[in-house]
C-alpha cells in the first residue's frame, strides 16, 4: 500500500535532504509518494530537489503553508504530512518578527485544520530545541518547561503548543521533533557553519558573537532526518521526541575546527557584539528516542564536519549564488 506524504518546506536544508533519502537509492521505502510544498523564499532552493524531480513519486507545489484552499487541497490528498516549513534564522527574527508569527505559528495551524478536517492519518511537526531555552546545566527533556529566548523559539514553540492541543481536543495524531543544532551539505550559507566555511573558503573573515563559550549540540543532517523517519514510523500519537547528536562544543572549539579545515587561522576571525538574548547552552536528552524508537546518532562530528566542509569545496556552484542572500 503507497502511503502519500506532503513535506512542507521541502526545498530547504533539512526537508530537502529527508525527501531526497526518502525517495533516494538507499533509504527511504519503495512505497512512498512525496509531494513538496514549498513557497520557496530565499532560503528555498529548487537547486536541492534535483536529485529527485524526475522520480515518479515525486511532485513539486509552489506555494504558502498559510493558503487556507491550498493547504486542504493538498492535505486531503496525502495520508502524511511532515511539517518543516518555517522560517528559522535567528537573527532575522530579532530584526523583524512578524514573518516568524505568521508562517510558524499561523501556518502551522491552518495545517493542521486542514489535517481535521480531511482525516489525515498522521501529522510530524519539526521543531527545535531552543523552545526550551537556555539550559545552564543538564539536559531538556520532553516535559520540562518551555521558555524561548527569541522570537524565533517563541514562535516554534507556539506552534508546538497548537499542534499538540490538536492531539489533546481533537484526537489527531501528531507527533513532534525537537532537534539540536544541524549541520551538513546543502545549508544556507547563514547559519554559522555553512556562513564561516564559505566565508573563509573565499579567503574572508568571520564574526564570533561574544566571547564564543555559548555551547551547542551538534546533530548531523544524516541523522536528524534518520531520527524524523523513525517518529513518523514508530513514534505514538501525541508524543514529543528530542532528536540529539551527542557532540558539545563551544562556537570557539567549533570555529577552531572550522579555521583548520579551510585552511585559515584566527586572524580570519573578527570578535562582534553578542546577539540579544543569546542563549548560553542548549542540551536534550534523548534517552526516549533511544528506548521507543531505536533512535542514536551514527555521524561523529569530526568526520562529518570534515566531508561538510569538503561539499562546500567541491560545490561551489550551488552556494556562490547563495551567499548575497544570505545577509539579513
Amino acid at each position: 500500500m503507497t502511503t502519500r506524504i506532503l513535506v512542507t518546506g521541502g526545498a530547504g536544508f533539512i526537508g530537502s535532504h529527508y525527501v531526497r533519502t526518502l525517495l533516494g537509492p538507499r533509504g527511504g521505502p519503495e512505497d512512498v509518494r512525496v509531494t513538496v510544498l514549498d513557497r520557496l523564499t530565499y532560503a528555498g532552493n529548487p537547486a536541492n530537489l534535483v536529485p529527485v524531480r524526475d522520480h515518479p513519486g515525486f511532485a513539486f507545489v509552489r506555494g504558502d503553508v498559510c493558503e487556507p484552499a491550498l493547504v486542504e487541497e493538498l492535505v486531503g490528498r496525502h495520508d502524511q504530512v511532515v511539517h518543516f516549513a518555517a522560517e528559522s534564522h535567528v537573527d532575522r527574527s530579532i530584526l523583524g518578527a512578524e514573518e516568524f508569527m505568521r508562517t510558524n505559528v499561523l501556518g502551522t495551524h491552518t495545517l493542521l485544520e486542514a489535517a481535521l478536517r480531511t482525516g489525515l492519518a498522521t501529522f510530524v511537526h519539526i521543531s527545535t530545541d531552543e523552545v526550551y531555552g537556555d539550559v545552564p546545566e543538564g539536559r531538556s527533556t520532553e516535559s520540562d518547561r518551555l521558555a524561548p529566548s527569541s522570537a524565533y523559539a517563541a514562535s516554534k514553540a507556539s506552534a508546538d503548543l497548537v499542534a499538540l492541543a490538536h492531539h489533546r481536543t481533537h484526537g489527531l495524531d501528531v507527533r513532534v521533533t525537537r532537534c539540536s543544532n544541524n549541520y551538513g551539505h546543502h545549508h544556507f550559507p547563514e547559519k554559522l557553519i555553512p556562513l564561516f566555511i564559505t566565508r573563509l573558503l573565499d579567503g574572508g573573515t568571520v564574526p564570533l558573537y561574544g566571547d564564543g563559550t555559548h555551547i551547542r549540540d551538534w546533530l548531523h543532517i544524516d541523522d536528524h532526518v534518520a531520527g524524523i523517519e523513525l517518529a513518523r514510523t514508530r513514534g505514538r500519537p501525541g508524543r514529543i521526541y528530542n532528536i540529539g547528536g551527542g557532540t558539545q562544543l563551544t562556537n570557539r572549539e567549533v570555529t577552531a575546527r572550522l579555521l583548520a579545515a579551510c585552511g585559515a587561522d584566527w586572524d580570519s576571525v573578527e570578535p562582534v557584539e553578542d546577539r540579544k538574548g543569546h542563549d548560553r547552552r542548549y542540551a536534550v536528552d534523548w534517552a526516549r528516542a533511544r528506548t521507543e524508537l531505536g533512535y542514536r546518532p551514527r555521524k561523529d562530528f569530526d568526520t562529518g564536519l570534515a566531508e561538510t566542509v569538503q561539499w562546500y569545496r567541491d560545490h561551489r556552484a550551488w552556494w556562490e549564488p547563495l551567499v548575497r542572500r544570505a545577509t539579513p
